[in-house]
């Protein structure tokens, strides 16, 4: 006896039989919002926050400083301000930030964070320069300025 092979005959659709991918070809894709970049004075309140809570060296900011802030920061940082005591402790966290513009090209910008259950607030002065990129004029930490005081 002869055995005879049934052979399938060909598919109507173009699909390849072992597809498996549930999308339609004709499916249109979701649409991703652009990503909008960080506002000024929310980016360098956390640049600053990483430096004052030691996170980041001092030098790291320096490019971002100009006139008296870098002396203000590095004042501010000597006194250890926001760093947690011997051991680990509560990590610095911004409340609140908010700004004011003076002039075009200048923001004066008021943070307040939290280390723990204490409160502390943050000022800083915002001058775009020539060359369009914004620097740090002056830093304040709890509303002493650090000039004003010894060194």
């Amino acid at each position: 006896m002869q055995k005879v092979m049934n052979r399938r005959a060909p598919r109507a659709n173009n699909r390849p039989p072992t597809r498996r991918d549930s999308r339609r070809p004709g499916a249109v894709p979701r649409r991703v919002p652009p990503q909008v970049p960080p506002h000024p004075t929310e980016l360098f309140t956390q640049r600053l926050l990483l430096v004052l809570s030691g996170d980041r060296p001092l030098h790291w900011f320096a490019r971002h400083a100009a006139h008296q802030a870098f002396d203000d920061l590095v004042w501010l940082v000597d006194r250890r301000v926001l760093l947690p005591g011997a051991g680990p402790g509560p990590r610095p966290t911004v409340r609140g930030i908010g700004h004011f513009e003076p002039a075009p090209g200048s923001y004066e910008v008021f943070a307040r964070i939290a280390v723990g259950p204490r409160l502390h607030a943050l000022a800083f002065r915002l001058t775009r320069s020539a060359d369009h990129r914004w620097r740090c004029t002056a830093v304040e930490l709890d509303g002493r300025p650090p000039r004003d005081t010894d060194r």
